[in-house]
């Protein structure tokens, strides 16, 4: 018997993606400068899946489409943050930017389902 190819699973992807933000986190000096930026990232890049969450439990197609929006612009918020933090700790570029790509793409994903719903 073949084994059927897992379904996309996007609710996994965002939970995993948050909690690679924090095991990131973690490794940042909590310095003046790096604190905020810490905290800005870790809201915004565990937020995408709590709000992923939320569309998938939405009780119109008006709320999916608020809240597949949201996810969109957490994403992008993340990217945003990861950037900063690229520059405020040099040492830590390479893992940012490889969580920046993961950002990305979420973001265009959240980007076309927000297309196909006009």
């Amino acid at each position: 018997m073949t084994e059927r190819p897992r379904r996309f699973d996007l609710e996994e992807r965002t939970a995993k993606f948050g909690e690679d933000v924090i095991r990131f986190a973690k490794k940042i000096k909590e310095t003046a400068i790096a604190k905020p930026l810490i905290t800005q990232l870790v809201k915004s890049g565990t937020s995408i899946g709590a709000n992923y969450c939320e569309a998938d439990d939405a009780e119109s197609k008006k709320d999916f489409k608020h809240k597949i929006g949201i996810c969109k612009k957490e994403a992008r918020e993340t990217k945003h943050w990861l950037r900063m933090i690229a520059v405020t700790v040099p040492e830590l570029k390479v893992e940012a930017r490889i969580l920046w790509q993961e950002a990305k793409e979420l973001n265009l994903i959240f980007n076309s389902i927000t297309h196909k719903l006009k």
